[in-house]
């Protein structure tokens, strides 16, 4: 908070720090905010600043008055004290009758400050000039004035390089230049006749009503919309048949700001190799929760994206021949979960239940009560129900299924994998340390490993069969890649 009042503060004195082409939209919010007021507060204030002017004059009044100045009321200066009070009530009141209606119209809190001030300068204004000696209490606020003036005119010449000379600048300055000018003459005919405490008390006021007049000047303006946000901060918004294009997405990255007013964060889209690709949605918000990235999945050869249509609320598959919709139009609350599993033919979308989608023929195979793909060919599928492990053949049909060991949220769960010709399927027990091989024609394990692992060392996530034959596994914390012989339960480090 400190920082921000002194930010407001360097802005009050310099109104360029706010302009448009040399400060955020949010050093502009704050500047607008400081030296303007909306036009229904500024009628209210106009007529709450009346209201005291209208007051009549009143012993109360008058006692209050000669106390905050330092006056004493007796019967030979009593005629002057009231006849200075009622003669500012009625400068004030006919400038404020004036100048409240003219704040009001052009939404200018100036007018306010000139019509309580203005009657201080010109009330006591006449020709010729009177024989005046100076005092020095007077000197003080006479120096003070001036050092005002000086501010004000720096302060008006920043705003002119800044916003330009606007008509409302040339009104405050020819009011500036007028009072200014009055000052002298009012100075030297100050309560003509009346007692000294008069005159200084009247010398006082003069010299700060032109002060506030000059200052406020300068700093008030006329109230205005804030502008509208900058290019850099909008929602990137492209033509609507427009769509990114890609042949290899090489770099993804994820939307960086969630929420619309985050107007410092650069980037509200994904990013594919870089560029902006508007198509895709960047979040989606689900019952009670944060905003999550709405699903962004790639192929294992990069040549294909799976994303939520920004638009039509769709799964829709992207490469470079072109977009494919995987689905209808969906909350989100009801997206299924996209898998390529190492290959990128088929797709799986898992939810209440799982589809499996050849991106070749985009043929559907559903699998009623499948939650999960662990693993995905054209020769067979592994998929999880809530209490089966199930082995299908491309057609979806059972050819084995194991009982679904179900652990802690936390724990390490089983793998699943089948070789790519569908005659092997390998589940990793992490737990124990253990492989199990099974035939799928048959249903039966051939084998139970526990191969040999370090001191410090675990079973981590089966990578599937590499090109040249050996299945792939990571081991330990840093996830060393192992060949694994299924056979005897070696392992030996991959050749990088």
């Amino acid at each position: 908070m400190a920082r921000i009042r002194r930010r407001c503060a360097i802005r009050l004195v310099m109104p360029n720090c706010c302009h448009k082409s040399s400060g955020s939209m949010i050093q502009h919010h704050i500047w607008w905010h400081l030296v303007t007021v909306p036009p229904m507060i500024l009628w209210a204030i106009a007529a709450i600043t009346v209201v005291p002017a209208a007051a009549p004059v009143t012993r109360e009044r008058l006692n209050r008055f000669a106390k905050s100045n330092g006056l004493t009321i007796t019967p030979d200066n009593a005629r002057q004290v009231i006849d200075h009070v009622t003669g500012l009530r009625r400068w004030r009141l006919a400038a404020l009758l004036v100048a409240a209606p003219l704040a009001g119209f052009t939404n200018d809190p100036f007018y306010l400050v000139l019509g309580w001030c203005v009657g201080f300068v010109l009330r006591d204004v006449r020709f010729p000039l009177a024989p005046f000696r100076i005092s020095a209490e007077a000197r003080v606020y006479r120096g003070a004035w001036l050092l005002t003036l000086g501010v004000a005119a720096v302060t008006g010449n920043i705003l002119v390089a800044d916003e330009g000379v606007t008509p409302a600048f040339l009104v405050h300055a020819a009011i500036v230049i007028v009072v200014a000018a009055a000052v002298p003459f009012s100075a030297r005919n100050l309560g003509a006749g009346a007692s000294s405490a008069i005159r200084d008390l009247s010398t006082r006021n003069v010299y700060l009503a032109a002060s506030a007049i000059a200052l406020s000047a300068a700093l008030l303006v006329p109230g205005r919309a804030p502008l509208p946000e900058t290019p850099e901060y909008t929602m990137p918004r492209m033509g609507g048949e427009y769509a990114a294009e890609f042949q290899t997405a090489d770099d993804i990255e994820a939307p960086t700001c969630p929420w619309m007013d985050q107007v410092d964060a650069p980037c509200r889209t994904w990013l594919v190799n870089e560029n902006p690709f508007p198509q895709a949605a960047p979040y989606i918000v689900r019952t009670g929760g944060a905003p999550q990235h709405a699903p962004f999945v790639l192929s294992p050869d990069r040549k294909a994206v799976v994303y939520l249509h920004a638009k039509d609320r769709r799964l829709v598959y992207q490469n470079a021949e072109g977009t494919h919709p995987l689905t209808g139009r969906l909350p989100d609350t009801g997206l299924p979960t996209v898998t390529f599993t190492r290959q990128n033919r088929y797709l799986a979308l898992a939810g209440d239940d799982v589809r499996i989608v050849d991106t070749k023929d985009w043929s559907t195979l559903p699998i009623p009560g499948a939650r999960k793909v662990h693993d995905l060919s054209r020769n067979g599928i592994v998929a999880t129900t809530d209490s089966e492990v199930l082995v299908l053949d491309h057609k979806g049909r059972e050819r084995m299924s194991l009982t679904l060991r179900k652990f802690a949220e936390d724990a390490l769960e089983d793998t699943y994998h089948l070789r790519p010709d569908g005659g092997l399927l390998v589940v990793i027990r992490a737990r124990e340390n253990q492989v199990d091989t099974y035939l799928p024609e048959s249903g039966k394990r051939v084998a139970r490993l526990t191969p040999k692992l370090g001191a410090d060392d675990w079973l981590g996530s089966g990578l599937g069969w590499s090109k040249r034959g050996p299945f792939l596994i990571e081991i330990g914390d840093d996830e060393r890649v192992h060949h694994l012989d299924l056979r005897t339960g070696s392992l030996w480090r991959r050749d990088k």
